[in-house]
């Protein structure tokens, strides 16, 4: 599976007052690991920012002067995310910014390029109701390590994302496929060729009869055999 981690900065809240996208982050995930193909620009909005986006990312007009304008981005942007699953946090604000700038120039909305759209934000709502599920907090919760983000950027965003996202939905891929070691993986986008082999580890004679112990005494303490005992 394809997925990409996608998102923007912007002049401001609004793309229907004429704000801009000035930069884009897309992370890729294949089967739930970092290919390290991405896609990132930073865009010459041709206006400036407010100044509270400003203080989110930073990105000032004259730091923005001279780089490619979304346009000249658009068809290189829509082939890398063409037929991926794409995964925005709040995914109305990026969508609502980047159809308007595929408006622009005659292009039809974002989601017909792409085979759906996962908002990682609903899913933080629905399982961590009543509670902060911006970036930051959901880094803090998951054990991710945002220590070096102190401003808002496209790409180191989506980076973070894309692991908040594979912690979130750990339990959702069996463990065999998201905790097997990288030589045993095969290459990206390749299909399983069979079932997985399932190894058991048997306990040794010395493990057992160590196990058996530590039940009755159990089973003393309790006065009563322990119910996950041999039957």
């Amino acid at each position: 599976m394809r997925q990409i981690v996608l998102d923007t900065e912007t002049t401001g809240l609004d793309p229907a007052s004429g704000h801009r996208i000035i930069e884009i982050g897309c992370v890729e995930l294949v089967n739930r690991r970092f290919t390290g193909n991405n896609f990132h620009h930073y865009l010459d909005p041709g206006r400036d920012s407010d100044e509270a986006a400003l203080e989110v990312h930073g990105l000032t007009r004259e730091f923005l002067a001279g780089k490619k304008k979304f346009a000249e981005v658009s068809d290189e942007l829509l082939d890398f995310v063409k037929g991926a699953q794409i995964i925005i946090h709040n995914a109305p604000f990026d969508l609502a910014f980047l159809d308007a700038e595929l408006a622009r120039l005659g292009v039809p909305a974002f989601r017909s390029h792409v085979d759906g759209v996962i908002d990682s934000l609903v899913m933080a709502k629905e399982a961590h109701p009543g509670k902060r599920n911006n970036l930051d907090a959901l880094c803090d919760r998951y054990g991710v390590s945002n220590a070096h983000r102190t401003l808002h950027g496209a790409l180191l965003d989506g980076q973070l994302l894309a692991e908040v996202y594979l912690a979130m939905t750990r339990g959702q891929n069996g463990l065999m496929m998201d905790e097997r070691d990288d030589d045993s993986l095969q290459s990206a986008g390749e299909e399983l060729s069979g079932p997985l082999e399932t190894f058991v580890h048997r306990a040794s004679d010395d493990e057992s009869a160590a196990h058996t112990t530590v039940l009755a005494s159990i089973a003393k303490e309790a006065r009563k055999p322990a119910v996950w005992g041999s039957a």
